[in-house]
C-alpha cells in the first residue's frame, strides 16, 4: 500500500514477511502481560507499601502521584515525538524499544519495594519514594509503554486485526490482573491473633523481583513474536525527508503542509481540536481514575470493611473472570454493532452495579462478588476494545491531516491513563485521609469502614457513568464513521479518492 507522497511514505510490507496471524496476536497478549506485572502492581498495592510499610501519610503519596504526572506531560509526549520521528531498523521502529527496556523497567520496579527503607528517618523515605517512583513510571515505563501501544497499528493495516490486537491485549492484562490479585494477597498478608490483617514487609521486595523476572520474559516473547508490517518513512521535524524537499517547501510556502500538522505547534494544535481524541482521551482519564480507584480501595476495603484480606485473591479471580467471559466475544460485538455503541451500553451496565452496591451496603462477601462479577464484566468488555479505541483515533487524524503521527496520539493517550492513575491514587490517597484513615493503626473503627465502602462503591459507579456520557453524547466515531475513513485511507492507497468525494464533513465532527 502507498501513501500520498506529500504526507510521509506508508508501505505495506506483508509480501516480505510472513502474515498477520494468531503469532502476533499472542505475542501482542505478552506485550501487556509484561507491562503490566509492574504497572497492576503498582496500581494495586504501591499505596498500600507506601502507608503500611513505609509509614507514608495517604496524602502525600496522593500528592506524590500528582505530581508525577506533571513529569509524564513531557516524557510521554517526549517519548512519543522519538517514535514518530526514529528512523525505522531492521526490527522495525518501535519493537526495539521493547528489547531495549524491558530489563530497566523491571529493575526501577522492584527498586520501588526495598523493604528495608522502612527503617529510614521519614525525610529519607520520603526521597527514596520519589526518585524510584519517577525513575520508573516517568522514564522507564514510559519508554517501553509508548512504542508498544503504538506497535499495534504498524502490526497491520487492517481495522479488524487492530480490533483482535486490542482484544488480546485486553486478555493480557485481565491475566497479568488474575496473577497479581490472585497471588499477592496469600503472598504479602497474614492474619494476626486479634485477627487483624497485617502486611509483612520483606515478601513486598521478594514479590516485586519475581514480577520483575517475569515481566522481562513476557516482553521478550512480545519482542519475537510480533512482526511490524506497515512502515512509514521517517521525516525531520519540518516534516520533509530530505534536504531536496526541505527546499522545496521553502520555496513554495507549502501552506497545505502547514494545515496538514506536519509542525508541532501546528501537530499539537490539531490534536488538541480533534473532538474524538479528546473524547476518548476524557473517557479514558475518567475510565482509569474508576479503575485503579476501585482497585486500590478493595485492598482497604476488605482489610477494614469485610476483615478478610485473603478473600482478595478470590475477588480478584472473579472480577478478572467477567473480563475473560466477554474476551471471546468483543472483536465479533463491536465489529457487528460498533466500537462505541457496544462500549456505552458496557459502561452502563458497569455504572449501575457500582451504584446499587452503595445503596444495598452488602456486608456478605459472597454477594458482594456476584455484584462485582456483572460490573467489572461490563468494564472489562470495554476495555477489551479501548486500544481499538485509539486506532481508530489515528486513522482519523491522518484522514483530516493526512498526517500519520501514531506515537505521539498514543503518547497524548497514555498520558491521560496515568493521569486517571495518578488522580486514582491521589484521590485515594486524600480519601483515605480525609475519612479519617490511620496509617499506623493495625485496625480502623467501624466509622472509617463504612466510608471505606462508600469511596469503594459510589465513586466508581459515578464515574462509569460519566464516561458513559462523553462516549455517547461526545464521541463522534461512531460504526458508520470508522467505516468510512477505513474506505478513505484504502482509497488513498489504492486511488485518489478524498474524503470530500465520500461525503463525510470532518469540521462537524
Amino acid at each position: 500500500m502507498q501513501q500520498n507522497a506529500e504526507t510521509g511514505v506508508r508501505k505495506n510490507r506483508s509480501s516480505e514477511v510472513r502474515p498477520f496471524g494468531m503469532r502476533d496476536k499472542i505475542g501482542y497478549l505478552f506485550g501487556d502481560f509484561g507491562n503490566d506485572f509492574s504497572f497492576i502492581f503498582a496500581s494495586s498495592y504501591l499505596m498500600v507499601f507506601y502507608t503500611k510499610v513505609l509509614g507514608i501519610s495517604g496524602a502525600v503519596v496522593g500528592a506524590l502521584f500528582l505530581a508525577a504526572r506533571c513529569v509524564d506531560a513531557f516524557t510521554d509526549v517526549t517519548m512519543g515525538r522519538i517514535v514518530d520521528r526514529a528512523k525505522p531498523t531492521a526490527d522495525g521502529r518501535f519493537r526495539p524499544w521493547i528489547r531495549r527496556m524491558c530489563i530497566p523497567v523491571a529493575v526501577s520496579s522492584t527498586l520501588m519495594y526495598l523493604y528495608f527503607v522502612q527503617d529510614f528517618s521519614y525525610p529519607v523515605k520520603i526521597i527514596y519514594v520519589i526518585v524510584t517512583y519517577l525513575l520508573w513510571g516517568s522514564f522507564c515505563y514510559t519508554a517501553i509503554n509508548i512504542p508498544y501501544g503504538s506497535m499495534a497499528s504498524v502490526i497491520s493495516a487492517d481495522a479488524g486485526d487492530r480490533a483482535a490486537l486490542s482484544t488480546f491485549r485486553s486478555v493480557g492484562a485481565s491475566l497479568a490482573s488474575l496473577v497479581i490479585g490472585s497471588l499477592v494477597p496469600l503472598l504479602v498478608y497474614e492474619t494476626d491473633e486479634a485477627g487483624n490483617q497485617i502486611v509483612k514487609p520483606v515478601r513486598f521486595t521478594v514479590t516485586a523481583a519475581i514480577f520483575g523476572v517475569l515481566s522481562v520474559i513476557c516482553c521478550l516473547l512480545c519482542y519475537f513474536l510480533c512482526t511490524e508490517r506497515v512502515t512509514f518513512e521517517a521525516r525531520d521535524k519540518t516534516g520533509a525527508r530530505d534536504k531536496s524537499e526541505r527546499c522545496e517547501r521553502k520555496e513554495k510556502g507549502d501552506a497545505a503542509e502547514k494545515r496538514s500538522g506536519t509542525g508541532f505547534k501546528a501537530l499539537a494544535a490539531s490534536l488538541l481540536s480533534s473532538r474524538p481524541l479528546l473524547s476518548i482521551v476524557g473517557a479514558a482519564l475518567v475510565l482509569l481514575l474508576a479503575t485503579m480507584l476501585s482497585q486500590t480501595m478493595n485492598t482497604y476495603l476488605f482489610l477494614d470493611y469485610f476483615k478478610d484480606a485473603k478473600a482478595l485473591s478470590t475477588v480478584n479471580l472473579i472480577s478478572v473472570g467477567g473480563t475473560l467471559l466477554v474476551a471471546p466475544f468483543a472483536s465479533k460485538i463491536s465489529r457487528n454493532i460498533g466500537k462505541k455503541e457496544s462500549g456505552s451500553i458496557a459502561m452502563v451496565v458497569a455504572a449501575a452495579v457500582y451504584i446499587l452496591l452503595f445503596f444495598l451496603r452488602i456486608k456478605s462477601i459472597p454477594v458482594f462478588m456476584i455484584f462485582l462479577f456483572l460490573g467489572m464484566t461490563g468494564m472489562g468488555f470495554f476495555n477489551m476494545i479501548t486500544w481499538a479505541f485509539i486506532t481508530d483515533v489515528i486513522d482519523y487524524q491522518e484522514v483530516v491531516t493526512g498526517s500519520r503521527e501514531d506515537g505521539t496520539v498514543y503518547a497524548v493517550f497514555s498520558f491521560a491513563r496515568k493521569v486517571g492513575q495518578a488522580l486514582a491514587g491521589g484521590i485515594g490517597g486524600f480519601a483515605l485521609s480525609a475519612i479519617g484513615y490511620v496509617s499506623e493503626a493495625s485496625s480502623q473503627t467501624p466509622e472509617v469502614a463504612q466510608r471505606i465502602y462508600t469511596v469503594a462503591t459510589l465513586v466508581p459507579g459515578i464515574c462509569y457513568l460519566i464516561v458513559f456520557l462523553i462516549m455517547q453524547f461526545g464521541y463522534p466515531l461512531n460504526h458508520k464513521v470508522v467505516e468510512h475513513n477505513s474506505a478513505v485511507l484504502q482509497s488513498r492507497r489504492d486511488s485518489s479518492v478524498s474524503e470530500e468525494e465520500e461525503g463525510i464533513d470532518y469540521d462537524k465532527l
